[in-house]
């Protein structure tokens, strides 16, 4: 997790820096600074210190990984990783829930957008619990 957060910080400063330097390049040609670019890199650089912080927390609690280690061989590495869904449909219906409740909110339509909300949470349930439903077997359990 080290590698992560180390990545997640460098972008983060990177974007520091650019609101920095977007404030003043703004400030020197319009004779103001444009407020919402400045606004978004800076939400931005906070997003992006809030992932490197969580996933330097997580890897102070944690063996390192090989991903993690200079002295680490490529061998290191192997074995099983985890569990990888072999597919599913929730995605597909999460994202038409999502442009239902979007849709909802362009035309300012209560009840659709209402109807949008609650098929979100029916999808993220069904997605989230997709595999506790007993339907299905994982790795051979019943």
């Amino acid at each position: 997790m080290k590698t992560e957060s180390r990545i997640f910080n460098l972008v983060a400063l990177f974007l520091a820096i650019a609101a920095v330097v977007y404030g003043f390049w703004t400030r020197a040609a319009d004779g103001h600074v444009e407020v919402i670019g400045v606004v978004a890199l800076i939400l931005s650089t906070l997003l992006l210190l809030m992932c490197g912080a969580y996933f330097a927390f997580i890897a102070r609690r944690m063996e390192p990984r090989p991903e993690d280690r200079d002295d680490a061989e490529i061998a290191d590495g192997a074995g099983e990783i985890g569990f990888f869904s072999p597919g599913s449909y929730w995605p597909f219906g999460m994202a038409l829930a999502a442009a239902i409740a979007g849709l909802g909110v362009v035309f300012w339509q209560v009840w659709l957008l209402v109807a949008g909300l609650i098929a979100v949470i029916v999808a993220v349930c069904g997605f989230v619990f997709e595999y506790y439903t007993g339907t299905r077997k994982v790795h051979g359990h019943e």
